[in-house]
């Protein structure tokens, strides 16, 4: 007996697009809080003009699936037919041995027969050639939509240099921010002026930035359960703090190192891949060295260290920040920065339950978060955010946004009583050729304007402040911190 058939595809994709027959979508499918993410992603679908494959990246459990459900809904609402909108998932045991053109064949035969549709691909990567039959559907189809997911990045940009130029628009999905965390609960929200940039708040009187922080402060007591369990949606929502910790162990990180990237990238023992992880968990936030991870892990090769670091990047597990030269000081050897791509990531595997009482681990937990609100803040424009250490000394800057014309924004992370910064640091010394200088605090106290011998203020802000003032202005468009 033939382990697919037309009749099993039929009834698993029936499963999955239940419109079909009601004309609704599942609200508990939909959930009512929609991500930046989304709009992005319907404003690119609508675009009529410049007709793009839309590709939704990210680690699991980040809520890929659920935008794609919310722009269902949306097409359903404006009236599209619901027998054009069709929702496949290549990670179902029989789509994923299927292949496209089955899945296809059936869904054009049995439900609607015409090509102006609305293809919806989850987990895109597990499909075979997949690439190949984004790019022939676009090409032969051109009245049809295509909205995909993949959480592996490497193999879906891969894709795009291939088989996807000038056709595919990538929209990175992170872990939430803390805005869009703090929207999710629906708690009760800061009061604030929607062109509110974060900058300006040097250039405001204390009064006014008063009364700034008298709003934020609305959302400073749930920081620290953000950076526990924050950044996965289902997880922000769960009543059980411990049992979330747990799911995304299973669900986010084991998956991920045992069966997804051993299956892209033909892993034959994921132990080392673990260990590697597990590593790295705990030097999240420091430099490292390749030649000391392979040292430090017996019997792992270099190379194996450099493939596999590469291939947990491309599951957003980790990001990469690399030193950024500045104002002709020399860099010390290029070596990255690794962070876990979200604090909570890496409180779960290490399950360390003094986290929040430890300054030093704090101090880790609240540099990952501000690292990866600002890489994904900028990841559109054309730009890179990195670090410096360099100088005789071998002085650091926490990260750096490089701006190579207009000057680059600083952001040194002092996530600590008094947090000094004294003239002699390098964000103190460099602050005068940059755009901006940033210094991450901790109490709600610790806001305002911090002089340097250089004549250059730099703004003092509470972690949790700059972050949700990241959101709000990425919310209303604005791209740059100025």
């Amino acid at each position: 007996m033939a382990i697919t058939s037309k009749e099993g595809i039929l009834k698993v994709l029936a499963a999955y697009n239940p419109w079909w027959k009601t004309g609704l979508i599942n609200p508990k499918q939909t959930k009512d809080y929609k991500r930046f993410a989304f709009y992005e992603a319907m404003k690119r679908l609508e675009q009529t003009d410049l007709r793009r494959t839309v590709i939704l990246t990210g680690t699991r459990r980040v809520g890929k699936t659920t935008i794609q459900y919310q722009m269902i809904e949306a097409l359903l609402e404006k009236g599209v037919a619901p027998q054009k909108i069709v929702f496949v998932s290549m990670d179902h045991p029989m789509l994923k041995l299927s292949g496209f053109n089955d899945i296809l064949e059936c869904y054009h035969e049995n439900v609607y027969a015409e090509k102006d549709v609305y293809y919806f691909f989850d987990e895109v990567q597990y499909a075979q050639d997949w690439d190949k039959w984004l790019k022939t559907i676009y090409d032969m189809q051109p009245d049809t939509q295509i909205v995909a997911t993949g959480s592996a990045s490497p193999a879906l940009m891969k894709g795009n240099q291939e088989s996807g130029a000038g056709r595919w628009s990538v929209i990175q999905v992170p872990t939430m921010s803390f805005y869009e965390y703090c929207g999710l609960l629906n708690i009760d929200l800061p009061q604030l002026p929607d062109k509110l940039k974060i900058t300006p708040l040097l250039r405001m009187t204390q009064q006014q930035r008063t009364a700034i922080m008298m709003q934020l402060s609305k959302v400073q007591n749930h920081f620290n359960r953000y950076l526990q369990v924050g950044g996965f949606p289902e997880l922000a929502l769960a009543e059980n703090d411990i049992m979330a910790q747990q799911i995304m162990r299973d669900d986010v990180v084991d998956k991920v190192l045992k069966r997804d990237l051993p299956s892209l990238y033909r892993i034959r023992n994921s132990t080392e891949l673990e260990r590697i992880f597990l590593y790295l968990c705990n030097v999240s936030s420091e430099i490292v060295s390749i030649e000391a991870i392979a040292k430090e892990l017996n019997g792992v090769s270099r190379p194996t260290v450099e493939n596999y670091i590469q291939y947990l990047e491309s599951a957003n597990l980790i990001y990469q920040s690399w030193p950024v030269d500045m104002a002709g000081k020399k860099v010390l050897k290029a070596r990255p920065k690794i962070y876990i791509s979200d604090a909570a990531i890496r409180n779960a595997v290490l399950m360390d339950d003094s986290v929040l009482t430890d300054p030093v681990e704090m101090g880790k937990i609240v540099e990952t978060a501000v690292y990866k609100h600002v890489a994904a803040f900028y990841y559109q424009q054309a730009t890179s955010v990195g670090y410096f250490r360099g100088g005789k000394k071998g002085k650091e800057i926490d990260i750096v946004v490089d701006y190579p014309n207009t000057g680059n924004i600083l952001i040194e992370v002092k996530y600590r009583e008094g947090a000094p910064i004294p003239d002699d640091d390098a964000i103190a010394e460099l602050c005068g050729e940059a755009a901006a200088a940033i210094i991450v605090t901790k109490n709600a106290s610790d806001f305002g304007v911090h002089n340097t011998k250089t004549g250059k203020d730099m703004l003092r802000i509470p972690a949790f402040a700059f972050l949700y003032l990241l959101g709000h202005a990425e919310k209303h468009g604005y791209r740059g911190i100025e």
